[in-house]
């Protein structure tokens, strides 16, 4: 997946959101565990979309169920591999503090 250029595209926050939205099926819930205004998580979701070439989250205006929000695949693939990046960083972090402990 590309990304278009244009302000921060993803971090731990915007992780989180979407991970809470994949467990909720709900902006404003995953807004809510997260204390945040649904304001806030509506734009970030917004800004999500409009900055990769495929949307990540997918809503559904409500009707008498009600709205939801769920994440496309292109969310999910982009959610476990910046989770493998995070991983292999803190390992990184992990081998080169154990190296300057050694060389104290």
């Amino acid at each position: 997946m590309e990304v278009g250029p244009g302000p921060a595209f993803l971090g731990p926050g915007r992780i989180e959101l979407m991970e809470r939205i994949a467990a909720t099926g709900s902006i404003n819930k995953a807004a809510k565990e997260m204390g945040m205004s649904y304001k806030k998580a509506w734009m970030m979701v917004q800004s999500l979309n409009r900055q990769a070439t495929t949307p990540l989250i997918i809503t559904q205006t409500g009707g008498e169920q009600g709205g939801g929000a769920q994440l496309s695949t292109a969310a999910q693939e982009l959610m476990q591999a910046y989770q493998a990046l995070r991983q292999r960083f803190e390992e990184f972090l992990r081998q080169e503090t154990q190296n300057l402990l050694r060389n104290e």
